[in-house]
């Protein structure tokens, strides 16, 4: 789905396998051990949305896995609050292997079945319209964090204006399920979630670039996945409710 292997910014491209110094003031040793360190997490990464995207396309493609999920609500229910049931473990165990692969594996799986069930119910002009925007933004937004970093700038202070405003928006998303908003509102909403993902992403990059320690490659993945997955949701449910 997404790709990292190289991505084009307005300081040129940055290499995730080259050795140039992630920020200023960052020894050679440590440099490369940071590498190394980034270079795993994407992996992770990758194999997260290998398997995302294998998952949803069998749930799109095998419509009783999407007809037993669409009719049996308890499931998907269950199904939706798993993950976060899951957080819990994964978070405890993230530096024990190979328990900490197992809940991971888990939890994408989990997440993946959901995913399939919204592409299934979805144009696939405008499932391939979310794919697109969300890997043109997320492969921009990593290379810019890149570049900003090696730079010296530190985007450590988003982070409590973004935990606020999720907070917010998930407020807004409960109320919505008890008062549904009309379309501007809804597009609106979408808008402003698509917003702070992005802002999620580049947080997350420069927590990966600066402040994750090299035991912490499961969590790293996981919130970086997550960023990815919610902007993709968020951009997939503005596309649906511009086409209705």
């Amino acid at each position: 789905m997404f790709g990292y292997t190289g991505v084009s910014n307005k300081g040129g491209e940055v290499d995730l396998e080259s050795g140039e110094t992630l920020y200023p003031g960052l020894s050679y040793g440590e440099n490369q051990l940071r590498w190394g360190f980034i270079r795993k997490v994407y992996g992770i990464l990758a194999a997260q949305i290998v398997l995302t995207t294998i998952v949803s396309s069998v749930t799109v493609l095998y419509s009783p896995i999407n007809d037993l999920l669409r009719g049996n609500s308890g499931l998907l229910l269950f199904l939706c609050f798993l993950p976060l049931i899951l957080l819990w473990p994964m978070y405890i165990y993230r530096q024990k292997h190979p328990l900490n692969l197992v809940f991971l594996g888990i939890f994408t799986a989990t997440l993946s079945l959901t995913v399939g069930v919204s592409c299934a119910n979805t144009d696939g002009r405008i499932v391939l319209e979310a794919l697109i925007l969300t890997s043109a933004v997320v492969s921009s937004l990593t290379g810019y964090t890149f570049w900003a970093s090696k730079k010296g700038k530190d985007f450590s202070y988003l982070g409590p204006f973004l935990f606020t405003a999720l907070m917010i928006l998930l407020l807004t998303s409960f109320i919505q399920a008890f008062f549904p908003l009309g379309p501007t509102s809804t597009a609106v909403y979408g808008g402003i979630g698509a917003i702070i993902f992005s802002g999620y992403i580049i947080y997350d990059t420069d927590n990966l670039i600066k402040r994750f320690t090299y035991d912490d490659y499961i969590w790293a993945a996981i919130t970086l996945y997550l960023d990815i997955l919610n902007l993709f949701l968020t951009i997939l449910r503005m596309l649906r409710q511009g086409d209705n």
